[in-house]
């Protein structure tokens, strides 16, 4: 278990957080969520032991091993693979270090004897016979090959890298296992690995990720970061999002009777227990099922962007043409229809297949050859993966950057409305947009796309740099679009939800089908 007593972090005389206590109990799996800058990392690094609070303390159990995922793909450098993964458990790999330097020693002394016999026993009690074998084991089940697990560090691709930190972390059964944004740089199969482990883990798992999709499937619990304070609720991600803003809606509604209220609640938790009870998760040894009540739901003070696509324009029967497109190396012989109501998501293991696409559908590219017919009722609009060309004018503001996709309403209360929608208030919008972060760009193009009209929308990985409150209200907003979507990204839970066809480039192969994600993973990923 850990303990966390009257916690509080300040940093120049202001709080991040205070008087915080909290639990982390043996069996859950929590996960941190919060707004950037709440102090998601800073709660990670004092739970990990690697940052002194300002005032309070966390109280873990004697003999508890914490474990936390690296993000410094380059510390184990001169290391091999298997070696870096064994690091994990750092008694158990200097004991096999220090095992090494005895036995290579031709005549040990009394005393030498007697410390190798205490390193033998403490070396069975580790488990230390199967860790190379359990290494070995991890590494595969992350994709890394037999040929690999002696390759210095030094020489892999900064992907496996990543794998390798997270075998790493996942090593010799930590008491505490903490994990910042696992699933990076992890394939479907590989995810879902991961999340089976983790559902099936005995001890304490501490989680922060911006991908909901994994939230929902390893949570118990979601700790939520938020104006200063840091509370934990029962349930996965999407019970904490919509019953707090059932709850928040229930606040808003003062004229219903508070037994109403309570029926109203308990009819939400029947109907997400029913839900979840057919999942994956449902199976594993986490019954937080069990653990949801009523007590827990409270409004939630986060707030949301404003995500709506509203078009100016119906479209007719005619929308997109597409034959025989060809952009070498990236696609040959490309033919399809868009139809009306059509959601499509673009599929391929290279990035620069679906974007190449993109930029040759709304004419940023020439094609090798081929034919685009756009419908005459069209209007398009497009948000690439790289957004830098629309940012590069020095010493515009995000007012006056909006004021150029506004149309005729140019007045300062229509522009600020629009930057407001998009949580950008005060002296903010009067911010440079040259120095604005990744996320604050995707924001404003956000609502340029909103303020277009447009009846079918290109997005290019839409949801990268964004937090969760934007993704969120992202994925609410193309849901609820009522035109036609082409897009790419790395979000199942936005795949899943939006699209109602899959176009994928897999293995030389062009599959195009009108089905949901999930009916295509079964039938074509998770089957081969």
């Amino acid at each position: 278990m850990i303990q966390v007593s009257s916690l509080a972090m300040q940093f120049d005389g202001k709080y991040l957080f205070k008087d915080v206590n909290l639990k982390f109990v043996k069996g859950n799996c929590y996960g941190i969520i919060g707004a950037n800058g709440a102090g998601k990392s800073t709660f990670l690094r004092i739970l990990s032991k690697d940052l002194e609070p300002s005032f309070g303390e966390i109280i873990i159990e004697k003999n508890q091993r914490i474990s936390v995922l690296k993000q410094n793909q380059n510390a184990y450098d001169d290391l091999t693979v298997i070696d870096a993964v064994l690091k994990g458990h750092s008694r158990l790999y200097n004991i096999m270090k220090e095992k090494e330097v005895l036995y290579s020693k031709e005549n040990l002394t009394d005393d030498e004897n007697y410390h190798l016999c205490d390193l033998e026993m403490e070396f069975a009690d580790l488990d230390g016979w199967n860790a190379e074998s359990d290494a070995a084991t991890l590494l595969n089940n992350l994709g890394i090959e037999d040929s690999l697990h002696y390759e210095i560090m030094e020489n892999l691709d900064s992907k496996l890298k990543v794998k390798v930190l997270l075998a790493q972390a996942l090593f010799g059964n930590p008491d505490i296992l903490i994990l910042d944004e696992p699933t990076n740089n992890l394939d479907l199969k590989t995810c879902e690995w991961l999340e089976d482990f983790l559902n099936n883990f005995d001890n304490i798992v501490i989680v922060v990720s911006h991908d909901r999709h994994f939230l929902n499937n390893v949570c118990t619990h979601i700790c939520d970061v938020d104006f200063g304070k840091i509370k934990i609720y029962g349930g996965n991600y999407d019970f904490w999002y919509e019953s707090s803003q059932l709850a928040l809606q229930q606040l808003k509604d003062q004229n219903k009777k508070a037994e109403a209220k309570k029926k109203e609640l308990e009819a939400f938790i029947a109907r997400f227990s029913a839900n979840l009870s057919k999942s994956r998760q449902a199976t594993s040894r986490k019954k937080l099922l069990e653990k949801l009540n009523i007590e827990e739901i409270e409004p939630s003070t986060r707030r949301y962007p404003y995500v709506d696509f509203k078009i100016t324009r119906e479209c007719g029967n005619d929308i997109l043409i597409v034959e025989n497109l060809t952009k070498k190396p990236y696609f040959e012989n490309l033919s399809f229809t868009v139809d009306k109501n059509d959601k499509i998501v673009f599929l391929s293991d290279n990035t620069l297949v679906t974007t190449t696409l993109f930029d040759v559908l709304m004419g940023k590219t020439e094609a090798d050859f081929g034919t685009i017919k756009w419908g005459v009722t069209i209007t398009s609009d497009y948000m690439p993966g790289d957004n830098s060309e629309y940012f590069n004018k020095l010493g515009m503001n995000m007012c006056d950057w909006i004021r150029q996709y506004s149309g005729d309403e140019q007045t300062d209360t229509f522009v600020r409305g629009w930057l407001g929608r998009m949580l950008f208030s005060g002296d903010d919008v009067f911010k440079e947009v040259s120095v604005l972060s990744g996320g604050e760009k995707v924001r404003l193009m956000l609502a340029k796309l909103m303020l277009s009209g447009a009846n079918v929308i290109l997005l290019d990985d839409p949801s990268n740099h964004l937090d969760l409150e934007t993704i969120t209200s992202l994925n609410n907003g193309m849901v609820r679009y009522k035109g036609n979507l082409l897009f790419t990204s790395h979000d199942h839970e936005i795949i899943s939800t939006v699209a109602n066809r899959v176009i994928s480039f897999k293995n030389n192969e062009i599959i195009d089908r009108k089905m949901t994600y999930e009916e295509y993973l079964e039938r074509f990923e998770r089957e081969h």
